[in-house]
């Protein structure tokens, strides 16, 4: 059993037992110490409390001090010290002298004991300086049967810690329930683990076949380093993966044109026609472009361009092969894009030494390993980085490990990831400047990552993956209350802020804005999907939804419930999706939310079984769309791609039979027509309710919903969306919407508060 600690009511039992009354002494670090006089007339025995937001207990340290100058004869090494337990899976509780601490500090050393936080006065020991060795002192401590009550915490000092290789952990480093296993940052104190390199000796570019292609206003601007003389050969794929530059703990932008935004397709000149549903195009990548600027790409190694070749939702990035600058005609390397190329649809141009032609653009020359850099600040104090390994935490099998408080960034791959094992976390950490994901999780049961902030990554943010579909055993990941902003940066389409796959995992109060395509994508079974504000997403596409999922019969029984979406338009104002239920999914409910400006709030493209209810739109164009597509032009995905979906689970079973009726004889029962859908107590004020084609609307139930009606907001929206307690809603079954808890809260693991963020 857990004991419980009032700060106040321990420091007063003191004063009582000794007779004394307290002093105060203030360490240089700032931290309020209380300070006691011990029995014996030579020593003071300092008890140094640490008192966290709303005065619980972090640290307690025993120290000694000179009783005639006052003077501390003794260092932090005696102390308990760090973030309460709550940050890292139990409440706040007393510091058992059984409990086992170990430090990590850049100025540790191996071959010490680990067991202080500070090196000692002689330098004979102090802390680690390496994961590593601390995880093998855990390995030791087991193996040797001394693995205390309280568990292991790993405390890190703060500082910059480059890795030149992952950290792994397996199931031999595993901790318990009883004995959980934390590696935390030291509370006030930054760590960093950055999987990139500094580049030192930029020097100013001489080469005059360089400065010949560098744009007039770049010259002189552009610094030049040579990275094989810092031992980096290994560039990776331009198209991917490879090689980034960061400054001032930022993103810089590979060289492009335009340098933002996008020039158009005029025509398409490769021959080979095509007709996608009356939508016409061109199979060979070769097209005409506008304007006469790509003619400064002629002569360059290896030029690049990027596009939305033919669908709003479909990019791909192809090498340039050839400019006939008299025809204004590009010509891209094979393989083309899979649905072809057609006019009026957006590109730009990229790794383009010519181009670098702002300040934060940049360009690597492959052949020679030199990297020209345009600083958009002192070159001296932004520590530009490249990035170097690809995975900087694995964790296979591991149980009850608990990361926590820790910065990582600078990775070419995903920061961290978890295969198998149970209760695993990563709570209260930032993941930004990455090549790929934030956390990958498969496999395993209950994982997860909360409270963190997560930020310029190359592909998405959190992937949750686990559970048994054939049984419908939940996996119970998580993901909940994550700040996730400005991710897909790289990998443009279908790399959400959150992916759920598998069954019964759960994203929960996070915040989700700034991206080019979708926040939350999720496939299998029994999700659920609370209280999340998701906004200024799918900006760069169209036809793409914030939530998503599509063309599976079997994909059922995922709440989406009690979220707030606002502000999703789509690319250049054309429309988007709130929730996108695509190409006949089924059985899916969208209860309580709140939808404001979205285009096609609500939509169900075909499937069955699905259930809108008790939601609110505001100026939304249209609320809700339901079409019946399966029984026209994507009738073909029917007896293919739905049916084989259906035949690979056991659906027919008593399991499945008995969580899903519906669906056992859905093959016998029009399987093309958007039967079973139902529309319920929903409230849509002005913009368009109603988006429903006529060939779906017999299929459907329409029940009790107030369209237009004064529904007695509390304020008019948007400066309210809660209903006055008189609403004529509440008479026809309408629930109150819990707007008050979406978003974000405020706790301990957070990685930071107040968080502040904008509608783009």
């Amino acid at each position: 059993m857990n004991r419980y600690i009032n700060p106040i009511r321990f420091i007063r039992s003191i004063h009582k037992i000794l007779k004394v009354n307290k002093k105060v002494y203030f360490s240089p670090k700032g931290k309020k110490r209380y300070l006691v006089p011990s029995i014996k007339n030579t020593i003071l025995v300092v008890i140094a409390i640490t008192l966290a937001d709303k005065l619980r207990i972090n640290e307690i340290c025993f120290v000694q001090i000179n009783s005639m100058n006052g003077n501390i004869l003794t260092t932090d090494n005696n102390c308990l010290s760090g973030l309460p337990r709550e940050l890292y899976g139990g409440r706040y509780m007393s510091k058992k002298s059984s409990e086992v601490m170990l430090f990590i500090s850049n100025r540790g050393n191996d071959n010490w004991s680990g067991r202080l936080a500070e090196p000692n006065v002689n330098r004979t020991d102090g802390p680690f300086s390496t994961l590593e060795r601390a995880r093998d002192e855990i390995r030791k401590i087991k193996r040797a049967g001394e693995m205390p009550q309280g568990g292991i915490t790993v405390e890190i000092r703060g500082g910059l810690y480059q890795r030149e290789q992952p950290f792994e952990l397996s199931t031999e480093d595993s901790g318990s329930e009883e004995t959980p296993i934390v590696y935390r940052a030291r509370h006030g104190e930054e760590v960093r683990l950055s999987g990139g390199r500094t580049v030192a000796g930029f020097k100013p570019v001489t080469e005059p076949s360089v400065l010949e292609r560098l744009a007039p206003e770049a010259r002189g601007k552009v610094l030049q380093a040579d990275l094989g003389a810092l031992g980096i050969t290994d560039f990776g794929k331009v198209e991917g993966g490879g090689l980034e530059l960061f400054f001032e703990d930022k993103p810089m932008t590979l060289a492009r044109w335009p340098n933002e935004g996008f020039i158009r397709i005029v025509d398409l000149v490769g021959g080979a026609p095509v007709d996608v549903r009356g939508t016409k195009g061109d199979k060979i990548g070769k097209f005409m472009y506008e304007g006469d600027r790509p003619k400064r790409w002629v002569g360059e190694k290896d030029a690049w361009v990027h596009g939305y070749w033919f669908w709003g939702w479909s990019d791909q990035r192809h090498k340039v092969e050839s400019i006939d600058i008299e025809r204004h005609i590009i010509s891209v390397a094979p393989p083309y894009h899979s649905y072809g190329y057609r006019v009026g649809q957006w590109f730009y141009g990229f790794n383009i030494l010519a181009e670098l032609d702002m300040p934060g653009e940049w360009y690597l020359d492959r052949e020679t390993g030199t990297l020209y850099f345009w600083p958009p600040g002192s070159i001296e104090q932004g520590n530009p980085t490249v990035s170097v390994i690809e995975t900087m935490v694995k964790m296979e099998d591991v149980a009850h490990v608990t990361i926590c408080g820790i910065t990582f960034e600078a990775a070419r791959g995903t920061a961290i990831t978890i295969s198998g094992g149970t209760h695993n976390r990563i709570a209260g950490c930032t993941l930004r400047n990455l090549g790929s994901w934030a956390v990958n999780i498969s496999g395993g049961t209950n994982n997860g990552v909360i409270g963190c902030d997560i930020y310029e990554t190359g592909n998405g943010g959190i992937s949750l993956s686990g559970g048994n579909r054939e049984r419908l055993e939940p996996a119970e990941h998580y993901a909940e209350n994550n700040h996730i902003h400005h991710y897909s940066r790289w990998n443009r389409m279908y790399q959400p802020a959150i992916s759920l796959n598998g069954v019964g995992n759960r994203a929960s109060h996070n915040l989700i804005h700034n991206a080019p395509h979708t926040a939350i994508s999720f496939s299998g079974n029994d999700h659920l999907i609370e209280f999340n504000e998701i906004h200024s997403v799918c900006y760069e596409s169209n036809d793409a939804g914030a939530m998503y999922s599509g063309r599976d019969w079997t994909t059922r029984g995922t709440m989406i419930r009690h979220n707030f979406l606002h502000h999703i338009s789509g690319f250049e104002g054309r429309g988007c999706v709130g929730v996108y239920l695509d190409d006949m999914l089924c059985g899916i409910t969208i209860y309580g939310n709140l939808f404001y400006k979205v285009t096609r709030a609500a939509f169900i493209g075909g499937g069955r079984d699905c259930i809108v209810e008790n939601n609110i739109f505001v100026d939304c164009k249209p609320a809700l769309h339901i079409d019946a597509r399966a029984v026209g032009w994507a009738n073909y995905h029917v007896g293919t791609t739905m049916k084989e979906r259906l035949l690979a689970m056991p659906y027919k079973g008593k399991l499945w039979a008995e969580r899903y009726p519906k669906l056992v004889d859905i093959l016998e029962d029009e399987p093309a027509a958007p039967k079973g859908n139902i529309i319920a107590r929903n409230i849509s004020q002005g913009g368009v309710w109603d988006g429903v084609r006529d060939e779906a609307r017999p299929y459907i139930t329409f029940e009790d919903n107030l369209v237009d009606v004064d529904v007695h907001f509390v304020d008019e929206p948007p400066k309210s969306f809660q209903l006055r307690d008189d609403s004529p809603a509440y008479k026809l079954g309408f629930k109150r919407i819990p707007i008050e808890k979406i978003g974000l809260y405020e706790d301990e693991r957070r990685a930071s508060w107040p968080v502040q963020h904008k509608v783009r």
